[in-house]
């Protein structure tokens, strides 16, 4: 997953550390916008993926129609970091807090290539 150069400079080494399940999948549909997915094509647990996006509708960040997914086309709404903040507390308090290393053994071992700079 990639970051903006102005948070790999300001951010701790805390603060970028291992993405929960929700953190991936918004930011792999906010990587590919211009795309819908279905959840099956993201790369980590399908029950996640799907418990994610659930909640990600829930709270407007994404939208859904028939098997696909795709990011908001409300940027504001995904600027608020408020609201992203809100999401992500409520999936750990709904869920329980993400495990890091049950996570890495989900991550696929290359980045995404929209990160890459090829296609």
């Amino acid at each position: 997953m990639a970051i903006d150069r102005d948070t790999f400079e300001h951010a701790s080494e805390a603060e970028l550390g291992c993405p929960s399940v929700p953190d991936r999948v918004l930011a792999f549909l906010v990587a590919s916008r211009d795309q819908a997915f279905e959840a099956r094509g993201i790369d980590v647990d399908q029950q996640a993926v799907g418990t994610a996006l659930t909640r990600l509708k829930d709270r407007r960040l994404v939208e859904h129609k028939a098997t696909y997914w795709a990011v908001t086309g409300d940027d504001e709404r995904l600027r608020s970091p408020a609201a992203y903040e809100r999401a992500t507390a409520l999936f750990e308090e709904q869920l329980g807090e993400e495990s890091t290393a049950e996570w890495l053994e989900h991550a696929p071992d290359d980045a995404h290539p929209s990160t890459s700079g090829t296609e």
